[in-house]
């Protein structure tokens, strides 16, 4: 059972589906999990985010005015393109020949014509403007706060003896934005409300208390500086805005917005829709009608009170977060949870408050079930939340870190559900890059580059070949395939879903892959993401040949098709014996003169020594290549090259560089980049962070990507528990000093195993394993410290182990 906020009505809420078992006796209590905000927003960053993977919107909060800045994730410029280029393989051939003869600079500089256009542009919906009629400079006890137990912000202050509060969430049942405003005393809530948009758009109102906003998106991208598009035809879209007022007025003076007078409570019901129908198809084309869409998304809420939405959305909501249990120490004090979230974050370096540690790993599984559900569109550079007609890199999903980073915690933080719109993402990704692979490099299999966008762009991208020119994107992705069946056991996907993608993507290799030197196949041309190098000659370059990044991406790629196929039985297929020949042939990883490991092929000079991406070490995390267990010398390398590359960095390279410290089991400098993290950022003064978090706990590059709100997640994840299907790592990377006494529960591991862990004075007290998968039973090597025993988990069992690692009990699930 749950109250909302108003707390004069209890709704039920089921049970969590998957939810982690409690024993007799155990405290099952939620810890409070707020946002908290001391005064209205300043900034974009100042609101509070609430969606429901499709609808977003920004709470500001404010008491004069409030303002809901919405979203709706399938607003993009443009229309489906065609990203192949019938003149790449000459120049292909010729950017080969002069890598091939050392001339790197040269070959980055012909490589430029290797690359397209840019991707499209991620836009806007509009604003829900509320400007109140009744304010006053003068009030007081303000308080805004989004609670993660119950996916909703509320705002609250008294303005002499009157008390007003509102309630904000994005409803996933019912795809609506649903607001109620209401006081303490009767007839006190009065106010204007509007719809407004910066896209090209027409606003009615009718006789039903409803703001009927239509409009269309830019068909081209914007360019820089220029004002919207006059005669758009790209993506059209629709909004409703329904009012449901009890007793008080309601009028309109200029036929685009209403005026409520002297109501007790009035609930707001927002919908949207757009005609879009798949990146195959053209705005223009498309036969979905957006206008009746919303509307009949608003008419199933008929007959429904707030209290009966609310209740539908927090079982919605809880069925996923209700999943995972984090804690720390003995939590927060009442004097603690007070503070403003951006005071707390600002004193974390001298109080390191456990308790803001447990929040933000929350708020990333909060952030990933408000922004990727199945049947959305793919978490975008900013997941749906965007403000600006061309936002910083396009809001785009950028395929090599940031949108790997955005679902890295769906699996070991059991949301495996969320990945869906990635799944779909690469499934159009591999049509538009099997026509990229054919005409540009004259390959089988597909291709994707290193950015794409909601018409699932393939080729390279327009600009310099040290981001543009990195045909890998679509196959990091693909890793994300076998993750997802590691974790699930789920054959049935593995066979319709992963197999084909994944055999798209190897076929594409098997061709990419030339005759190189030493008797080793190479990629050509080949870039570690965004980093150049100075090149023999003292000149600047970034295309050469066999990064390193290449070659463990690929070696990943392969093992998991090998896999794949002895799950599937086809194992005796030409693929398979293809890949199998050619593993052998891919260069090792190298290690350099001073111990660390090589980025490129040749031990180049690195003018840049801090850059913020990590590529090379991908063989350690995400990947698996590089192991303590089987290569420990490599893993020296490993810390070496981390210790090299220093721990400054945007937001994404910090909680990288965190899991990457985890998998390595050092737990001292895994935290020493939780804390890093931990710096509130100023929205005036941006350009002097790097990294860091803004007031509403969203990571910064600077300016806001979301990326690092779940690669820390999944950061805290890696520090906790660590898997491979036969294996299970308990507290690898734990700071005994800082976090002596905690526990997780609900943490999902590779093989179908699912894991509860209690420590007490910084060393393991009890855990708690049971089999998620429809085998008879699972076979595990479970390890804690020096410890390792065999155990056998069978489903529909619970098993209890000690701080030894012997089992204590057992029982039914």
């Amino acid at each position: 059972m749950a109250k909302t906020e108003a707390g004069s009505d209890w709704v039920w809420v089921r049970a969590p589906s998957e939810s982690y078992p409690a024993e007799d006796g155990e405290d099952t209590a939620e810890r409070t999990l707020k946002v908290v905000f001391t005064s209205p927003a300043k900034h974009w960053t100042d609101a509070a985010p609430i969606g429901n993977g499709r609808l977003g919107a920004m709470v500001w909060g404010g008491v004069a005015s409030e303002k809901l800045q919405l979203n709706l994730d399938t607003l993009w410029t443009g229309e489906p393109g065609n990203y192949t280029n019938s003149n790449s393989p000459n120049i292909l051939s010729k950017v080969r020949a002069l890598v091939d003869n050392g001339q790197f600079s040269e070959a980055s500089t012909a490589a430029y014509d290797l690359s397209d256009g840019p991707t499209d542009v991620y836009q806007p919906l509009g604003d829900l403007n509320l400007e109140f009629t009744n304010s006053s400079d003068s009030y007081a006890s303000y308080e805004r706060k989004l609670d993660l137990h119950t996916a909703t912000v509320s705002i609250s202050y008294t303005i002499g003896d009157v008390q007003y509060t509102r309630q904000h969430f994005s409803s996933h049942p019912h795809q609506a934005i649903i607001t109620k405003i209401y006081a303490n005393k009767p007839r006190s809530i009065s106010f204007n409300v509007s719809l407004t948009s910066r896209l090209y758009h027409n606003i009615t109102i009718n006789t039903s208390n409803q703001i009927i906003m239509t409009g269309t998106c830019p068909d081209k991208r914007i360019p820089p500086k220029e004002g919207v598009n006059e005669t758009p035809n790209g993506i059209k879209f629709s909004t409703i805005l329904s009012l449901q007022v009890e007793n008080g007025t309601v009028k309109s003076q200029d036929g685009k917005s209403f005026e409520i007078n002297g109501a007790d409570s009035v609930v707001l019901i927002l919908t949207a829709s757009s005609n879009f129908n798949g990146p195959f198809t053209k705005p223009s084309d498309s036969k979905l009608d957006p206008l009746s869409d919303a509307l009949k998304t608003l008419n199933r809420m008929k007959g429904l009170s707030f209290s009966d939405l609310f209740a539908y959305h927090l079982d919605d909501y809880k069925s996923l977060f209700g999943r995972v249990r984090f804690e720390i120490g003995d939590g927060a004090t009442g004097e603690v949870l007070s503070k403003s979230t951006g005071e707390r974050v600002k004193s974390f370096k001298d109080d390191e408050d456990p308790s803001l540690v447990e929040l933000l790993f929350h708020y990333g599984r909060y952030l990933m079930i408000s922004c990727s559900r199945p049947g959305t569109q793919v978490s975008n550079l900013q997941g749906i939340w965007s403000k600006d007609l061309e936002p910083a890199w396009d809001a785009a999903p950028h395929l090599n870190i940031n949108l790997q980073m955005n679902y890295w915690p769906a699996l070991p933080c059991n949301l495996s559900e969320c990945q869906q719109p990635l799944f779909d993402l690469i499934s159009s990704l591999a049509i538009n890059g099997s026509k990229t692979a054919k005409v540009n490099y004259e390959s089988n299999g597909w291709v994707t580059h290193h950015v794409s966008d909601i018409w699932a762009k393939t080729s390279p991208s327009q600009g310099d070949p040290v981001w543009a020119m990195w045909p890998m994107g679509g196959a990091w992705l693909c890793t994300h395939l076998w993750e997802h069946y590691s974790y699930t056991m789920d054959k049935e996907f593995l066979e319709n879903t992963a197999y084909p993608l994944l055999e798209g993507c190897a076929l594409f290799f098997l061709d990419w892959l030339i005759e190189g030197k030493g008797g080793y196949l190479e990629t050509n041309p080949s870039t570690s993401p965004e980093h150049q190098f100075i090149a023999p000659d003292g000149k600047t370059a970034s295309v050469s040949y066999s990064t390193t990044m290449d070659m463990a991406i690929i070696r990943e790629v392969f093992t998991a098709v090998i896999s794949s196929a002895e799950v599937l039985g086809k194992s005796e297929t030409d693929l398979i014996q293809r890949i199998k020949n050619t593993l052998p042939k891919l260069p090792p990883i190298k290690v350099a003169r001073d111990g660390t490991i090589m980025e490129w092929a040749l031990n180049f000079e690195d003018p840049e020594i801090h850059h913020r991406h990590v590529s090379h070490l991908f063989g350690l995390f995400p990947g698996h290549t590089i192991t303590i267990e089987k290569t420990p010398n490599l893993c020296k390398a490993v810390a070496n090259s981390l210790y090299k590359r220093g721990d400054e960095g945007p937001g994404w390279s910090t909680v990288w560089k965190m899991a990457l410290w985890a998998r390595l089991h050092n737990a001292e400098h895994a935290y020493k980049m939780v804390k890093h993290l931990f710096d509130l950022v100023d929205p005036d003064h941006e350009r002097d962070f790097e990294g860091g978090l803004y007031s509403n706990l969203f990571t910064a590059h600077p300016p806001f990507q979301i990326d690092a709100n779940f690669g820390f997640t999944a950061g805290i994840a890696e520090m906790l528990v660590q898997s491979t299907e036969h294996e299970l790592h308990l507290l690898p990377a734990l700071p005994r000093d800082k976090w002596p006494k905690g526990c997780i529960k609900g943490f999902k591991s590779r093989g179908g195993t699912a894991v509860s862990i209690c420590w007490k004075k910084g060393e393991l007290h009890e855990a708690l394993l049971w089999s998620t998968t429809n085998d008879q039973n699972t076979l595990k090597r479970l390890c804690y410290s020096e410890r390792v025993v065999e155990v056998e988990v069978a489903r529909g069992i619970i098993y209890k182990f000690s701080r030894e690692l012997k089992c204590l009990k057992s029982w039914l699930i």
